[in-house]
C-alpha cells in the first residue's frame, strides 16, 4: 500500500477541470472553517514559530503592524 502526499494530492487537483477545482477549493475550505478552536490556535502556534524561526535565520524580515495594514503585500 503507497502512501499518498500532499505534493499527490495537488498535482491531481491541479488536473481537474476548473468546476471540479472550485469545487473541491470550497469543500477544503469549509473543513478548515469547521476546526474547533484549540485545533485553531494548535495551527496559529505552529506558524507563529514558524515565522519566529524564519525571522532569527534572516530568511524572513519583520514589518510594523501599521505597514501591513497600509500595505498588505505577501
Amino acid at each position: 500500500m503507497s502512501t499518498v502526499t500532499t505534493e499527490d494530492l495537488l498535482a491531481a487537483a491541479l488536473k481537474l477541470p476548473l468546476k471540479e477545482r472550485a469545487e473541491l477549493a470550497g469543500r477544503l475550505l469549509k473543513s478548515v472553517d469547521e476546526l474547533p478552536e484549540a485545533e485553531w490556535e494548535a495551527l496559529w502556534v505552529t506558524e507563529s514559530e514558524r515565522r519566529l524561526q524564519e525571522v532569527r535565520a534572516g530568511r524572513m524580515t519583520e514589518r510594523p503592524a501599521e505597514h501591513v495594514f497600509r500595505d498588505p503585500r505577501p
